[in-house]
């Protein structure tokens, strides 16, 4: 039903919202048919982003090209993109078929096209039977699959989505997710997702582009971002906790203690001035007593504050010596953590290769 497989590739492109700089040469290369995930916190760019790709707004400076020819000034109703908002959009006083296949009659296709096509996107949203219902008659899911339907309807080359599901509740999300991801993959379209929430990026995508400041921070594929955060910015936005330290020869000198530098690091080695990050799914909490000298990696030491019962797991928040919090998840066996109480002293024990340095 899509029209040809096509490739996007931004080139430094920067650009404004309202005379205020937003995007700062931002390049990206996405592969036909791939899914890209645009990851960033509020105000970072990232429908500014979506908007120049659809040719709603003009960069500034740098190009947009589909399939490697340039579309930088090229009308959004000649781009073949098409785009899915937060709220659905869709007219009060038209059914369902007639939602779905106003874009069709806009561009004068003929009725007995705009019925069968009408009907074929109706199936691949499985909505058959929906055709004649009002947007009113209809759920949140539902609503959003209509307007997914009236994307590709027109066929695009590329198709851009906004945020869709942040006003579904958490069970219809994921469900939401699971479709539009199957859907994508069964139409081989090349899909921009622009979203701030870290698991729907990693779940959908096949690569994740983090936006911070109208700046392209990382992009790669959802294993690379969390396990392998290239700048400080990107780790701590993807909830490793950051520390400032001062390089002492082979140690770097913390709030919350001392680190030695990993045998990975590759930076300089001249700057005095670093930071240490880990995440803290990489973090155990040990008991006070025993022999530590057979375990390998970083011990530090704190105050546990709270235990948080999540229903399916425990979370713990140790208080450090710095001041800063930490959450540490239930143990894998969970037997180490049993005896534990608020207020008690805690030792939190890091693998050596948990460690990165920026």
């Amino acid at each position: 039903m899509s029209a040809a497989v096509t490739d996007l590739e931004l080139r430094e492109v920067s650009a404004n919202y309202a005379a205020a700089p937003v995007l700062h040469s931002v390049s990206l290369q996405l592969a036909g048919g791939d899914l890209l995930a645009v990851l960033g916190p509020s105000g970072c760019g990232k429908t500014t982003l979506l908007r120049v790709i659809a040719g709603l707004l003009r960069p500034i400076a740098g190009d947009v090209l589909f399939g490697g020819e340039i579309f930088t000034n090229v009308p959004t109703e000649l781009r073949g993109a098409a785009a899915v908002f937060q709220k659905p959009l869709l007219f009060p006083h038209l059914t369902v078929a007639e939602n779905v296949g106003f874009g069709l009659k806009m561009r004068k296709v003929a009725k007995s096209e705009i019925a069968h096509r009408v009907a074929e996107a109706l199936s691949l949203v499985e909505l058959e039977g929906y055709q004649n219902r009002r947007p009113q008659e209809l759920s949140g899911g539902q609503e959003q699959r209509v307007s997914l339907a009236r994307a590709v309807v027109t066929r695009p080359r590329i198709l851009l989505l906004d945020e869709p599901f942040s006003a579904l509740d958490a069970g219809l999300r994921i469900k939401m997710r699971t479709f539009v991801r199957n859907l994508q993959n069964r139409l081989n379209l090349t899909t921009v997702f622009v979203t701030h929430d870290q698991e729907e990026a990693a779940a959908l995508a096949d690569m994740i582009a983090l936006l911070l400041d109208g700046r392209l921070e990382q992009i790669g594929s959802p294993h690379e971002l969390y396990s392998s955060p290239r700048t400080a910015s990107a780790a701590a936005f993807l909830g490793w906790k950051v520390f400032q330290g001062e390089r002492n020869g082979n140690r770097v000198d913390t709030s919350v203690g001392p680190f030695a530098i990993p045998d990975s690091y590759s930076g300089s080695h001249n700057d005095p001035h670093c930071k240490i990050a880990f995440h803290p799914s990489r973090a155990r909490l040990v008991p006070l007593t025993g022999n530590r000298a057979s375990v390998q990696g970083i011990f530090l030491s704190g105050r546990l504050e709270a235990v948080i019962d999540l229903g399916t797991r425990l979370q713990y928040v140790v208080l450090l010596e710095s001041g800063d919090f930490l959450e540490i998840g239930s143990a894998q066996d969970g037997a180490s953590y049993s005896e534990l109480r608020v207020s008690d002293q805690v030792l939190i024990h890091l693998p050596a290769d948990a460690l990165h340095v920026f």
